[in-house]
């Protein structure tokens, strides 16, 4: 059984979960499924091959599963699958993928603020923040644990790392490594997440390794394959310093800030090891 007000439409054909509740004058499409326990708010409209994972909140005026925006789209079947006890705030717009059987997926205990933007191909972690009106182009990766500030928007194929912390108005053109924080336009960095990291139980030794490498990589005036090489050498191969070397090995876009880094300059990282005591 669901709670499904008279003057809302759910067409036939929709899979829906146990103590769902869909408001009045929302619209829920044949193909769509919602788990136990999701809340669909008035004016919300869920289309396409779309999965709502159980406890997730629709606000109003969101838009889920519709066609993609990428004009190469050729009705291939295409999907969007969110994960469990999520908030899509209002007036989200969630597309559908583009290429067959491609999916667009968000994963457990993400915010997404009123007007935020999600296109084809995007996959994002696991609670992840993305403040109000920030936009992902297409092929956008965010892994776990990132915050994204309001008003920016990310390109095309590029990745957001995890745990990463990206200011409000800022230009993302590039990858962002993990475990980083930093903003702006042009973007600056202003070294590791240490007050996320803290938040998250991090331990003092992981914390000053990441700091490490992330002063090879954009302090020292390297080139990556240089900095990769001795971070390598140098520090202990914790799980999350494993992460960023394969990070910065994988980019295909090139790290953000990077090109710009020459040695001795940067901005506050000079500083970093009074954010250390526990």
């Amino acid at each position: 059984m669901f709670d499904q007000y008279p003057q809302a439409f759910v067409e036939p054909g929709a899979k829906i979960g146990k103590n769902v509740t869909i408001e009045p004058f929302a619209v829920v499409k044949k193909n769509v499924i919602l788990e136990d326990n999701v809340v669909i708010k008035s004016h919300a409209y869920i289309d396409g091959n779309t999965t709502i994972g159980e406890g997730t909140i629709i606000w109003p005026g969101a838009s889920i599963g519709t066609k993609t925006q990428d004009l190469k789209f050729r009705g291939e079947t295409t999907y969007v699958t969110i994960g469990k006890r999520c908030e899509i705030r209002e007036f989200v717009t969630i597309n559908s993928s583009c290429q067959e059987n491609s999916v667009v997926s968000i994963g457990d205990d993400c915010l997404l603020m009123a007007y935020c933007h999600v296109a084809h191909n995007c996959q994002i972690g696991n609670r992840v923040v993305m403040s109000n009106s920030a936009m992902l182009a297409g092929h956008v990766i965010v892994e776990d644990n990132a915050i994204i500030g309001g008003m920016t928007p990310v390109h095309q194929f590029s990745r957001i790392g995890c745990y990463a912390m990206v200011g409000g108005f800022s230009r993302v053109a590039r990858d962002v490594p993990p475990y980083t924080v930093g903003g702006g336009f042009p973007y600056k960095f202003g070294g590791v997440n240490i007050i996320g990291l803290k938040r998250h139980k991090f331990s003092l030794e992981v914390r000053i390794a990441l700091s490490k490498a992330f002063r090879i990589t954009y302090r020292n005036g390297l080139h990556l394959n240089d900095a990769i090489e001795q971070i390598t050498k140098e520090i202990e191969p914790h799980q999350e310093v494993l992460h960023w070397i394969n990070f910065c090995k994988t980019s295909k876009r090139g790290l953000l800030g990077l090109e710009g880094i020459t040695r001795g300059t940067g901005v506050a990282g000079e500083s970093e090891d009074q954010y250390f005591e526990d």
